[in-house]
């Protein structure tokens, strides 16, 4: 139960990054941003013409308006861009979809950043033992969806449609409020059922917090 037949082809390659302030970027989240840097612009410009494919990284602190490779992450996420859009003011409206997390191996700076990645290996319980965390995590999202208001009821409709576990997972982690260190410590944990104990975790002191 492994998606990683889909990462191969761009193992080894160079690929365009896109270094992101106050977001992380989950495998199939799918997100507008807002791109105003001109080396980010760049980026996006080269995937467009390398099969659309576009590495995503969250910065450590937003505040620094060129990172360097120290003040990224090293895990990411691997994305499609499924339209860009050239605003009046001169930045960049780009519709993404995350793929599968990587590690980001080296990094280059030249006109705009550029990454090699190589696989992670995700460690998934027996199919029951996760298909019992998962329906935990489903009925418990769904309580602190009716508690807090925060989240919208289409969300948790669109949520009882996806089959695939890692997943359901994923997007519950993408819609829940985070901080963003947290979001990374999610995205990074490879060990699935441990993953998903920390949203529960997560979700169990929301729901404390508002009874």
């Amino acid at each position: 139960m492994s998606e990683q037949e889909t990462t191969t082809p761009l193992v080894g390659a160079s690929i365009p990054l896109l270094p992101l302030r106050d977001v992380v970027v989950f495998p199939h989240m799918v997100i507008p941003l807002f791109v105003g840097r001109e080396k980010s612009i760049l980026a996006l410009e080269a995937a467009m013409e390398q099969g659309k494919k576009l590495l995503l990284v969250t910065q450590k602190e937003a505040v620094h308006d060129d990172p360097n490779a120290d003040e990224l992450y090293r895990l990411g996420t691997i994305a499609t861009i499924l339209q860009m859009l050239k605003l009046p003011d001169g930045t960049v409206k780009v519709l993404i979809e995350g793929e599968y997390r990587v590690n980001v191996e080296t990094i280059t700076s030249a006109e705009f950043m550029s990454a090699s990645v190589s696989d992670v290996e995700e460690q998934f319980p027996d199919s029951s033992e996760l298909q019992g965390l998962v329906s935990t995590l489903m009925s418990r999202f769904e309580k602190f969806s009716q508690l807090s208001k925060k989240v919208p009821a289409e969300i948790i409709s669109s949520l009882s449609s996806i089959d695939e576990p890692s997943r359901l997972i994923d997007t519950v982690a993408a819609h829940l409020e985070l901080k963003i260190s947290d979001k990374q410590d999610i995205l990074e944990e490879m060990d699935v059922t441990q993953r998903v104990e920390m949203l529960l975790a997560v979700i169990e002191g929301e729901v404390d917090l508002i009874q």
